[in-house]
């Protein structure tokens, strides 16, 4: 039986990262990826997240060092902004060519024949 895998001896699975592969921390780091910084309110609307939630994911990735949160005003309103990382942008890139390793396997073995 011929296994799948035999180049690598590991299956695209293993190079999926938990703190980034989860669904809202991917969006956000997709999305700060081609804007580069947003607003929280910016990301809670376009995510469809509360602030609790949006706060959460967030702290996680700025623990992992993947975005960068500051807080400021603007005029008199308080304002938090996230830009992604260097760290960021190298783990969501990872994370994409795991993804596209994944597809073409399944691609090839007939999965994605209906």
């Amino acid at each position: 039986m011929n296994r799948p895998d035999e180049e690598t001896d590991h299956h695209p699975t293993t190079g999926l990262d938990d703190a980034v592969h989860q669904r809202t921390r991917l969006g956000l780091l997709a999305v700060l990826h081609e804007t580069r910084q947003a607003d929280f309110g910016y990301l809670k609307k376009l995510l469809k997240l509360t602030d609790g939630n949006l706060g959460r994911h967030l702290e996680v990735l700025a623990q992992q060092d993947l975005v960068r949160v500051t807080k400021g005003y603007q005029g008199k309103r308080p304002r938090t902004w996230v830009e992604i990382t260097d760290g960021g942008r190298a783990a969501l890139s990872a994370e994409m060519s795991a993804l596209r390793e994944l597809l073409r396997r399944f691609e090839n073995s007939g999965g994605s024949e209906g």
